[in-house]
């Protein structure tokens, strides 16, 4: 059903005026110019076909039409307010829902969520891991933590972590029948690769070393199952520094060799830019910056 509603602003300036009897208080109300609030209440006099004020000199008075339309406005707009704060609460309200890559939630963001679970209590946080580009418009998400170049339109994007790449394994490696010494000793080993990855091509010609069978080795869709398989001994792997931090410090791995390759690409939030005013968001923003901060 189509309705005939006169101009939302033009309703707020009568409203003012109407409270104030004055259209230089409605505009210091309004924070616009009284000349702005005149030319409203204009406006919506010619859209009623009806005056609303008396304009005398020094004064202002409702005529009897804007007296009956007085009562009827004021509930509109409370009516209004009311819904609005509500929808603001429930939008703030309720579970967080994160979406991150499978990998960096497995191995980066997980470890450390307990930390943000102590200090917001009352937040419940749902991860949705998974490599697809989120669509805000028809998924239930909040925040989205991707890897890539940062370019995604129509999107918030902040840098969170960089990353450079290098060669892990498992520590029992370095003291087998074939130890890991230097970079040429990789002819010895089962090369492990990730599809997410640098390719091992790139990282030998980076080293300057040949004949090592670069295609050779297990391969996997995903950088978390590559790391596993490096601390479980399987082989090496090209690492993304963010996903192994933890692991090395905890001895699960070691870094291999001096030589290492920035990434081109990066870990970026992402989200619509007027979600990052929804104070969950911001909160599980800032701490994600914050924890980054500690990454080594």
């Amino acid at each position: 059903m189509s309705r005939r509603l006169p101009p939302l602003n033009a309703v707020r300036a009568f409203d003012a005026a109407a409270r104030h009897l004055s259209f230089t208080k409605a505009a210091d109300e309004l924070h616009v110019t009284q000349a702005a609030v005149s030319h409203q209440i204009k406006a919506l006099e010619e859209w009623l076909g009806l005056p609303l004020f008396r304009r005398m000199n020094r004064a202002l008075a409702l005529t009897e039409a804007g007296q009956s339309y007085v009562p009827s406005v004021r509930e509109a707009l409370d009516t209004l307010s009311q819904a609005t704060e509500r929808l603001i609460r429930n939008d703030s309200a309720g579970p967080l829902t994160i979406s991150a890559m499978p990998s960096f939630a497995s191995k980066w963001l997980v470890p450390r969520l307990m930390r943000f679970q102590k200090r917001y209590p009352d937040m419940d946080v749902r991860v949705q891991s998974t490599s697809q580009i989120v669509d805000f418009a028809r998924q239930d998400v909040d925040l989205a933590i991707r890897f890539g170049s940062g370019h995604w339109p129509d999107l918030q994007v902040e840098r969170l972590l960089t990353e450079d790449i290098f060669p892990v394994s498992h520590p029992s490696l370095l003291k087998n029948a074939n130890p890991l010494t230097c970079p040429e000793d990789l002819r010895h080993h089962t090369l492990l690769h990730d599809d997410y990855n640098i390719s091992w091509a790139v990282w030998c010609r980076a080293a300057g070393i040949e004949g090592v069978d670069v295609e050779r080795g297990l391969r996997f869709d995903d950088s978390s199952f590559t790391l596993q398989a490096a601390m479980s001994g399987h082989g090496i792997a090209l690492a993304r520094g963010v996903l192994v931090a933890d692991d090395i410090a905890a001895g699960r791995l070691v870094r291999l060799f001096d030589v290492h390759l920035p990434g081109s690409l990066a870990y970026y939030v992402a989200a619509p830019p007027h979600y990052f005013t929804r104070p969950k968001v911001k909160a599980f923003r800032d701490w994600l910056f914050e924890e980054a901060g500690k990454t080594p």
